[in-house]
């Protein structure tokens, strides 16, 4: 297959790009910055149309992953930054793919599970889940995510393209070894004793396997009656104490401490992030996959999380030997 990522040169595109060029498939990146990305990177600068146009032509699948990073405050300009980072590259995509002679017969849109209401009671599935921005009491913050959401989503679905089918992926988050990924920072605070209850430790946190977001992005490519919203996630999300504590015993940590609301508040204004990435609950249900058939490798956190603290072992072995 010829696969085409705009915005692949980040965590989970470059994890994208090793797993379909070691399959054999021809994959090219978008970019707007150079790139150390394993894949050939065109240039492109997410705005306008130009010769990267032809990189569409003849592809089986574009996967869209542009976007700015969330981890960051939400002060207004870093507001607008990811707004359009994501919207405007989405647009300008859809109006190239429209001008295609030879469009790809599919566009995979990133998304997030994000987009669904803070909850504890029930899991969001396609059909019966229910979207975000209205519950009381939230913060402006967890508002604000959603309407990007929204907003990355619409901007895709705007776009009339009869030759090409469309996929809103509403991904939780995805866990590898690799450096700077979550999970290494959600290890690196159970490796120096914190990796505790965050808040009061209820909020649901939803999950992937690396191995099965992958394998769930082939499954959605071969799998031609499957359009629109898709939860990427495993079937086993879980309240983050339950979460932490699972991680903890995969490290073989004998503690973790606990961090109260306004203790994250305070390491989220040091770190120049926001407390919404880890205190809004997301309980999200992969209904359309599980239908569909697809099987999961990793359905459960505690075997995945003993898997991915062996995978990080011997990839930081492998660097000190390089050394």
């Amino acid at each position: 297959m010829k696969i085409v990522i705009p915005g692949g040169s980040g965590h989970v595109g470059s994890l994208l790009c090793r797993a379909f060029l070691r399959d054999g498939h021809e994959v090219v990146v978008l970019s707007r910055a150079a790139s150390a990305s394993p894949c050939p990177v065109v240039p492109w600068d997410g705005r306008s149309l130009g010769p990267w146009t032809l990189a569409l032509e003849g592809a089986d699948a574009v996967v869209n992953l542009a976007g700015y990073t969330v981890n960051c405050r939400y002060h207004p300009r870093n507001r607008e930054r990811i707004l359009r980072s994501r919207v405007e590259p989405t647009r300008v995509l859809g109006e190239a793919l429209a001008r295609c002679k030879r469009p790809p017969r599919l566009w995979l849109q990133a998304s997030t599970a994000t987009i669904y209401a803070h909850r504890y009671d029930a899991p969001h599935d396609e059909a019966t889940g229910i979207l975000g921005g209205h519950e009381p009491g939230v913060p402006d913050t967890w508002r604000f995510s959603i309407d990007v959401a929204t907003a990355w989503e619409r901007a895709c679905e705007e776009v009339p393209l009869p030759r090409t089918r469309k996929l809103l992926l509403r991904s939780a988050i995805v866990l590898s070894p690799e450096r700077g990924g979550i999970f290494d920072v959600l290890l690196g605070l159970v490796r120096r004793g914190l990796g505790g209850t965050a808040g009061d430790g209820r909020q649901w946190v939803s999950w992937i396997h690396h191995e099965d977001f992958v394998r769930a992005l082939y499954w959605l490519i071969d799998h031609e009656e499957v359009a629109g919203a898709v939860n990427v996630a495993a079937p086993g999300p879980l309240p983050n104490a339950d979460f932490m504590r699972a991680l903890r015993e995969a490290w073989g940590a004998r503690i973790g401490l606990p961090a109260t609301r306004w203790m994250l508040e305070v390491g989220a204004l040091l770190l120049r992030t926001e407390t919404e990435l880890v205190l809004k609950s997301r309980r999200v249900a992969p209904g359309r996959l599980l239908e569909g058939g697809f099987a999961f490798r990793h359905p459960s956190w505690p075997e995945a999380a003993r898997g991915l603290c062996r995978e990080w072992r011997e990839a930081r072995a492998k660097d000190v030997a390089r050394a």
